[in-house]
Order: C-alpha cells, then structure tokens, then sequence
C-alpha cells in the first residue's frame, strides 16, 4: 500500500518538502530518491527491493552500453538482454496468474496451483519509464548516466511513480542535472495539485460510487439506469487518471521538474484518432517510439500497416491488466482505428464535426464497457442492459437516480471541456480573482479533506496498472 491520502498530505508532502529545500542544490536527488523508495516501500517494503533491483539493472544496462561504445554486436546483446529482464519481471508479477489460469483450461496442465503474487503498485510504469532510458541510450539519443543517484531518482520518482505520466529519460535528462525553482512554479504546482485533488475526491469518487451500484447486477438494469452508469463510469476514469496526472505534474513543478502533459481533454474529440492522441499521451507516445515505429510503423504496406497497428494495440490493452477484457478492449480500439486509417477518418473530417463527436463519444464510451468487466458474461449481459428493453426502457429509481446525480454530471461535463481553463485564463490577470482564487483554493482543500475523513472509498483505478 502507499501512503493514504491525509498522511501524505498532512505528513509525508510537508516533511519531503522541507528537506528538500533545506539541502544544498547537490544532496536534492539524493533526498527524492530516499523519499521516494519511503512513499513506495511504506506498506510493502519487500517491494523496495524490487524497485532497487530494477534500478540496478537499467543503471547497469546504461553504464555497459556506454563501455561498449563501438561495438556494435555487444551493445545490441545489452539491450536484448536488458529488455527480456525488464519483461520478465513485469511478466512474473503482472501476468503469472492470467497464464496459469489459462493453460489450466488444458487436462495437462490442470496441476498448477494458482500462484498468489501482489502486483507491485506501478510496476508497469516505472519499467517503461526504464527501458525507455536503455533504448535511448542505446539509439545514442541520451548519454548514459553514470550517477546512480540521478538515475534512481529518475526511475523512483514518487510523483508520478505509481500512476504516470510516463517520463521519458530524454524529456527530464536535463531538469535531473539542473533545475530552477520559482515562486510562480511553485504557486503554478500547488494550484495544479489541488485541481487535480479535487477531480479525483469531489467528481471521480462520486461518479465511481455511482457506478459500482449500476454494475453490480448486469442484466437487470433498465435501458436508462445502464446508460447512466456507463456514462458515470466514462467521467470516473476521465476524473480519476486526468486528476492523478495533474497531481503528479504539480508535484513535479513543486520540486522543480516540467513533466510531459497527459491529458488535452479527450471527449472534444472528433475521431477514435484524435482520442488517443489526447488520452494518456504518455503512454501513446511510448508505444509509437519503442514498438510501433521499429515494427515499420506506415511504412511498408497497408498490410504491415495493419498488422502494426494490431500488434501496438493488443500489447496496450494487455498493459492495462492480467485479464482477457483488457485485449479485447485494446483490439477494439485497434479496428477502429484501422477503420479510421483506410477511409472513415477523411468522412469524419468532411463532414459536420458534432456528428464526428458523438460518433466518437459513442464507441469509446462502449469501449469503457469491454474495459471494466473482467467476465465476459458480465460484460454481455450489460450490453444486453444497454441496447434491449428487457428490464424496461426507464424506471422510478432509474429516473430518481438521473435527476439526484444531475448536478454532478453537469459539473464533469463542465470540467472535461476546456471551459475551465478558457475561464482561468481570462480572469487569472483580473484583481478580483487574485484575491478570490486563494480563498476558492482553500474552500476546495476543506472540502476535499472533509471528504476524504467522511468516506472510506477512495480508489485509484489506475494504481492496479
């Protein structure tokens, strides 16, 4: 477990930042680092060691590449090498149990025993975020870092550690070195932390509450009542992983760092294309640079073309969690895209853009359906909820529970534009607002506060990824 929410907010983020800017500009690495093993260890020491490991590993990786400078044969057995330890040990603690569950289907293999290993909390993160360094290192687009120090701080980072962004060495080479720290990056940090608390504790947990009540009994839900979870469910995960990544991006400007930019409001999208080019832009970048382009990207064939896309695309689903539902949800995406690449896509861009976002609107809040329901059967029946009047087109209670949470789809309508952002740029000049904005700050901070002491559920959906 990491730390809760009100330690970390009350404790551990004060104590981090005091040490942090009482050392000399040289030992500030080295107190992130200690920090960051604390915040990840705090619940699952065992899991420091873990961590450790894979920084000594990349580290070691990175060091060899350098030696092997002008051999080419022994710096490609370093990466290969350094790759496969990377993939097995996400493999062996993400995907072990999905493996032997599977195989177990065959009379052979009925033996196993279903192995019982916790998933470390960002595992999948912070390995990107590793073999990102040793192929950039590799394709000579960074130098390899020969402080251990700095590059644990890179890999360990507590930030953006369990949840993203996923930083490329390349994008903080730099800002690990050297950094600046100004008040306006600072206030700019804590403002942009406080956004991001108040999209996860005021708008996702809310909408979550909703709909875990919605999903509970797939295929009885009436037509209204599936499509107002769904639709929870879509603002939930938006809330939910946009709030943790603006966090992450305030910490980091707390302590001085310029993280990539995660999120450019995903539903203003008008195709399945210009989507993932806004949602978890981290991530998207990642698989473009170090999978998709390697396999030839566009450009050998349609037919590679496709198959490229197909390959990107299961391997995204599949990081997204041991379970078959996460593949079949990347593979969705993976023909749609298709789709869009072979015709669809200049349609949408000839004709009314309203049309293209709801058409995208659509299939993506479908998407969300194949993501959630690990069964297949539950995935089905909710489906069935969703597109069949078996249970009824509109109930009492189904009506009664749209017209209560309306306020608050209001507001995650509101807050997925880019309505609040055009509104703080306009104003953020004006006196009134320099003095107004600090006293909305604290009246949020209270608020979020008072809910997290009153409520016991506060997940972070992408904490399992």
């Amino acid at each position: 477990m990491v730390f809760s929410s009100l330690p970390f907010l009350f404790f551990f983020l004060p104590a981090v930042l005091i040490v942090y800017y009482a050392v000399p500009q040289k030992a500030k690495n080295a107190v992130l680092l200690a920090f960051s093993l604390l915040f990840y260890g705090y619940g699952e020491p065992v899991y420091i060691l873990l961590m450790v490991g894979s920084i000594l590993l990349n580290y070691a990786a990175g060091r060899l590449l350098g030696r092997f400078d002008g051999d080419a044969k022994k710096r490609k057995a370093v990466l290969i090498a350094c790759i496969v330890a990377n993939l097995l040990l996400l493999g062996f603690f993400k995907y072990a149990s999905l493996f032997v569950s599977t195989v177990k289907v065959l009379p052979v293999f009925s033996f196993l025993p279903d192995p019982q290993i916790a998933l470390p909390i960002g595992i999948s993160f912070y390995t990107f975020q590793s073999m990102s360094y040793v192929i950039d290192a590799y394709r000579r687009n960074c130098a390899p870092q020969k402080n251990l120090i700095t590059f644990g701080t890179y890999v360990a980072l507590f930030p953006q550690l369990i949840a993203g962004p996923i930083v490329r060495y390349v994008d903080v080479e730099q800002q690990l070195q050297t950094r600046t720290h100004t008040a306006e990056k600072f206030t700019n940090g804590t403002r942009l932390f406080l956004f991001g608390l108040c999209k996860k504790v005021l708008l996702a947990n809310a909408l979550g509450a909703l709909w875990d009540n919605l999903k509970a009994a797939p295929g009885t839900n009436t037509t209204l009542a599936a499509w107002v979870g769904i639709l929870a469910f879509t603002f939930q995960i938006f809330f939910d992983f946009s709030g943790y990544s603006d966090m992450a991006v305030g910490l980091g400007k707390l302590f001085g760092f310029e993280f990539v930019r995660n999120f450019n409001y995903p539903y203003t999208a008008d195709s399945v294309t210009d989507f993932w080019r806004r949602w978890h832009i981290s991530l998207g970048t990642w698989f473009r640079e170090y999978v998709y382009i390697p396999l030839g990207g566009n450009r050998r064939g349609k037919a590679r073309q496709c198959l490229n896309i197909f390959i990107v695309w299961g391997l995204t689903g599949i990081w997204h969690g041991a379970s078959w539902n996460f593949l079949l949800w990347g593979l969705y995406f993976g023909v749609l895209l298709t789709i869009e690449k072979f015709g669809l896509l200049r349609l949408l861009q000839k004709g009314p853009r309203a049309a293209a976002r709801l058409y995208t609107m659509l299939v993506v809040v479908l998407g969300w359906v194949l993501f959630d329901f690990t069964r297949l059967a539950d995935m089905g029946a909710y489906f069935g909820d969703l597109f069949s009047w078996r249970n009824g087109l509109v109930s009492a209670d189904a009506f009664a529970t749209l017209m209560t949470h309306l306020p608050l789809f209001a507001l995650a309508v509101v807050f997925s534009l880019p309505t609040a952002r055009r509104a703080f740029e306009a104003w953020k000049d004006k006196r009134f607002w320099r003095v107004l904005e600090p006293v909305l700050g604290v009246l949020a901070l209270v608020l979020c506060i008072a809910c997290l002491v009153s409520s016991t559920y506060n997940p972070f959906l992408y904490f399992r990824f």
